[in-house]
């Protein structure tokens, strides 16, 4: 699939906008966990996805490091490399799932607890940069 342009970037809320309003208020709410968490993280829509990525400026790339993903019933924070994180109390899922990819999920009504959502977008960060020779 050819990568799109800056300037043909699909907003975040053109994605949104396909959801319903406690979806969108999930989402939002990650999303500024996300930011807030890790300034320098640049948000982007992936549109074959359907999910809202962030990347961080690694090594003259951008490293995927975290993922808003809006279902149909749900809303996802995920992470690529979430099998490498630390989970010291086992709260993200995937296991057996996927190989790498671990996240947390939230239901319409459910409360996102802010201080897990930072922690763990913070630990993604740092997996991030994590070199691959060490992985």
């Amino acid at each position: 699939m050819p990568t799109r342009s800056p300037a043909e970037a699909i907003p975040v809320e053109a994605l949104l906008a396909d959801y319903p309003p406690a979806h969108v208020e999930i989402a939002e709410r990650l999303r500024r966990i996300v930011l807030d968490a890790v300034p320098d993280a640049i948000e982007r829509v992936r549109p074959g996805w359907r999910l809202i990525g962030y990347d961080l400026p690694v090594r003259n790339r951008g490293a995927l490091f975290a993922w808003v993903w809006l279902e149909q019933e749900h809303v996802h924070l995920g992470f690529p490399r979430g099998v490498q994180m630390d989970d010291p109390d086992g709260v993200m899922s995937g296991a057996g799932i996927t190989k790498l990819a671990r996240w947390l999920t939230y239901e319409p009504g459910d409360q996102v607890h802010v201080d897990l959502a930072s922690s763990l977008v913070l630990e993604a960060a740092r997996v991030a940069f994590i070199p691959r020779s060490a992985r």
